[in-house]
């Protein structure tokens, strides 16, 4: 069986008594393992050479999608390069070598790039302080409201336990309000997807000194700019609130507005996503909580460290390859992008709000809809193609969402090399639509069956034992 075509698990390769290794000549001695901790079995660990061992792990690598192997346009995740000399920079033996414990006077280069850093952010967002404690951008985004929440309670304020959140905000959004204590209200969208502003004001009529803050993203899920913010800000200020900004669509504001300037009181960012840190396999991540001035005596205790270390070094290293005269070429770049993609690909695939975007753009399905193709065959058949399929029924203001974002890194070579296959299939939905819902075809398994993958998911491998 081939191991690259099939993808057998490593113990399926194993073969007893095969070796990859060998253990150099004890220099330690023999000490006695208390009975209480010794293992009453072997472990179940593979036998295999080191060839096969080096052949497995790279075969299973190449099935792995990434941005450095192709176009990756999914939509409000900003899966953008990260360019290797971040990695230099981070790997650099003063930074790598580094111990939380350590004394701070043996780390003053460390907290001056951290410092540093601070200073770029509050520069980039027009704000006053950062946190570098949180873990990861949801751990920013809790953090965030906790700031809000002790806000409130230093003015004794304790009533103010409901957060306004827009119809077509992050999942995350609610979810760390409810962490945190909080309570929802959402806030309708317009037909044309911005914050329906005669709602919001009903929202506030009724709740206002229940409010604590309201979360947005500008621009929106959508990739759309919410122009009526000053207005939102305004009410939700006048009614005793803070203004919340989620960072996760930072990456257009780059060079065009900040959000500390819009009125926004508190925000996260997702640095994997706007400042090019390595984005997915479980982390490490890093989401720093900037606050206008004031608020950072609110901070809540998170961690007694600065988040990963290396993850912020990586940012940091990005902003000074840009410097202040390209970062700003940053926003520009990824709302070009998308709008050539978007108005290259409206007249085969439908697009329920025309105009001009922002870094992010999202169609419902194709356009002709007779043919039964449905956005999820879509995404399978991209794969055949060696595209990432782009987000999927999200936002879930459409029935058939495909959230496009290319990002201001690729050429127009590969945006039009996307587009060609996107109108490809666009067209293999007409004249073979079997072929688009039979997808993917080239690739190690085909469909899987996704609910019983969430229900019952094998985790681990248990080695089958011939029982005599």
């Amino acid at each position: 069986m081939n191991n690259r075509l099939y993808g057998n698990l490593i113990f399926e390769l194993s073969r007893e008594g095969r070796k990859g290794y060998s253990l150099p000549k004890n220099n330690y001695g023999d000490y006695d393992i208390p009975a209480s901790i010794q293992r009453k079995e072997e472990p179940q660990l593979p036998e295999c050479d080191e060839l096969t061992v080096v052949r497995h792990y790279t075969n299973l690598s190449n099935n792995n999608f990434g941005v450095d192997t192709g176009f990756y346009p999914l939509g409000s995740c900003t899966m953008k390069y990260n360019p290797k000399i971040n990695e230099e920079m981070a790997a650099l033996p003063p930074f790598q070598n580094l111990h939380p414990l350590q004394p701070a006077e043996t780390a003053k280069g460390a907290w001056a790039m951290v410092n540093l850093l601070e200073q770029s952010l509050c520069a980039l967002t027009g704000l006053a302080h950062f946190t570098f404690k949180p873990f990861a951008g949801a751990h920013g985004e809790l953090t965030g409201l906790m700031t809000i929440d002790n806000y409130h309670r230093s003015r004794n304020d304790l009533q103010r336990k409901k957060v306004i959140v827009p119809d077509s905000a992050h999942g995350t959004n609610p979810a760390s309000a409810a962490v945190c204590g909080l309570e929802i209200l959402e806030v309708r969208s317009t037909s044309e997807g911005l914050v329906d502003l005669a709602d919001l004001e009903r929202l506030v009529e009724q709740e206002g000194e229940n409010i604590a803050a309201m979360m947005m993203t500008n621009p929106n899920t959508l990739g759309l700019f919410e122009t009526q913010i000053p207005a939102i800000a305004k009410l939700v200020h006048d009614c005793g609130g803070l203004m919340y900004y989620d960072g996760a669509n930072l990456n257009p504001m780059l060079g065009a507005c900040r959000p500390g300037d819009m009125g926004f009181d508190v925000m996260h960012i997702n640095l994997h996503k706007t400042f090019s840190t390595p984005h997915g396999g479980g982390g490490p991540g890093a989401g720093p909580v900037g606050v206008r001035e004031g608020l950072q005596e609110c901070f809540p205790f998170v961690s007694p460290y600065l988040g990963n270390f290396g993850v912020l070094m990586r940012a940091f290293a990005f902003i000074l390859s840009l410097g202040r005269e390209h970062v700003k070429e940053v926003g520009p770049l990824a709302t070009l992008n998308a709008n050539y993609i978007k108005e290259s690909l409206k007249d085969v695939y439908e697009l329920p709000i025309d105009g001009l975007c922002c870094h992010e753009f999202v169609f419902d399905g194709l356009k002709d809809k007779r043919t039964g193709v449905t956005t999820m065959d879509v995404a399978k058949r991209l794969l055949d193609y060696d595209y990432h399929a782009p987000t999927i029924y999200f936002p879930l203001l459409f029935h058939e969402s495909l959230m496009i974002e290319p990002t201001e890194n690729e050429s127009k070579e590969t945006l039009d090399g996307f587009i060609a296959v996107m109108r490809k299939i666009a067209e293999e939905a007409m004249t073979d639509p079997d072929l688009v819902k039979s997808a993917p075809h080239n690739t190690p398994i085909g469909r899987v069956d996704d609910v019983l993958a969430a229900k019952h998911p094998v985790v681990t491998f248990r080695q089958m034992r011939n029982e005599e």
